[in-house]
């Protein structure tokens, strides 16, 4: 069945290390036991990332043991004045030392190096960035302290396999409509987010991916009339037969889509895009503001990433029928391969 729903408690793998049920849930109910993994422990990969965003500027941070490479990341996005920055740490062979949480719900993270100290923490209700990154980009420091608000709501999660490949799996959590509040400072200018219009999203993975990949992902939040609203589209990462993670979120409710197709121009990442919907629930026009672009080539590991931030008008159609009006709505739509 196409968009089959989990809605039981379940370990997530089986006894060969393979997925039990394939499919989307609101939260987490499978439940990821990294000791359960039938693969090696050079192909685990888990990370978490969050995004911080408005209208004017963005902070981006990964905190991620993958394995055989360990990949900590901070971004710093201005786009009234056009740039971005990003500073990468990589750590050979961290091979779960990092002790990511088996779950999104409860656990913090911790790193820190002669430059960087970061940690995620998770309390009731709330989640809290803090970073210190020493000689950020031309020797100038980068700061941060942000808490997001986690009140009761729906999320989008997903277990999906690999085809051919019964030992790989993606479990996948995206949080959105986090209110965030907090700062960022960088170069003598301070960063404000501020909870009635700026929210935070939670990019949560754990799996075995196969080595080549290149996958489509867009997310954005925002206030639409008087709620919170937001969406997660994507595609490209194995086998979706099961269900895709494009839904719509409205006042802490979900609202499941079926396929979302990107329209991404061949010459040029920064000219309008177009995303049209299987099922006509989801119809945009994309004009991008800033592409922050990254290529990595360190022996085995290669990645060519284009995250496009710009502005998304169209409709979205809720469940109910009720339809949602895009007007310049800030948010961003990337085009990853990474072989790693």
């Amino acid at each position: 069945m196409r968009n089959h729903e989990v809605t039981s408690k379940q370990p997530l793998l089986k006894a060969d290390g393979s997925l039990r049920e394939p499919g989307w849930s609101r939260s987490l109910l499978q439940e990821y036991d990294r000791n359960r993994i039938s693969a090696s422990k050079f192909r685990i990969k888990e990370w978490d990332y969050y995004l911080v965003l408005n209208e004017d500027y963005a902070g981006a941070f990964t905190l991620s043991d993958d394995g055989y490479i360990g990949l900590q990341s901070v971004s710093l996005l201005n786009f009234k004045e056009g740039w971005e920055h990003t500073e990468t740490i990589l750590n050979p062979f961290p091979m779960g030392r990092m002790k990511m949480p088996a779950t999104s719900e409860t656990g913090d993270i911790k790193y820190k190096d002669k430059r960087l100290s970061m940690e995620f923490k998770v309390t009731a209700g709330k989640r809290t960035i803090v970073c210190d990154f020493k000689n950020f980009w031309e020797g100038k420091p980068f700061h941060c302290e942000i808490t997001l608000s986690q009140p009761p709501m729906d999320t989008m999660v997903i277990a999906t396999p690999w085809k051919g490949k019964k030992s790989a799996f993606y479990y996948n959590q995206k949080i959105n409509c986090m209110r965030a509040e907090g700062y960022m400072t960088f170069d003598n200018v301070t960063y404000w987010f501020r909870p009635e219009t700026d929210y935070g999203t939670l990019d949560w993975g754990r799996g075995v991916w196969t080595y080549d990949n290149r996958w489509f992902w867009g997310s954005g939040n925002g206030t639409i009339g008087g709620k919170p609203f937001g969406f997660n589209i994507g595609y490209g990462f194995g086998d979706t037969s099961a269900a895709t993670e494009n839904i719509l979120f409205y006042d802490g409710k979900c609202h499941k889509l079926d396929d979302v197709t990107f329209h991404i121009p061949k010459d040029d990442y920064m000219k309008p895009w177009k995303f049209t919907s299987s099922d006509g629930r989801f119809e945009m026009d994309f004009e991008p503001v800033l592409d922050r672009a990254a290529k990595i080539s360190a022996l085995v590991i290669a990645s060519d990433q284009h995250q496009v931030f710009g502005k998304m008008s169209g409709r979205a159609v809720l469940d109910n029928g009720m339809f949602i009006e895009l007007k310049d709505f800030m948010c961003f739509a990337e085009d990853v391969h990474n072989r790693y």
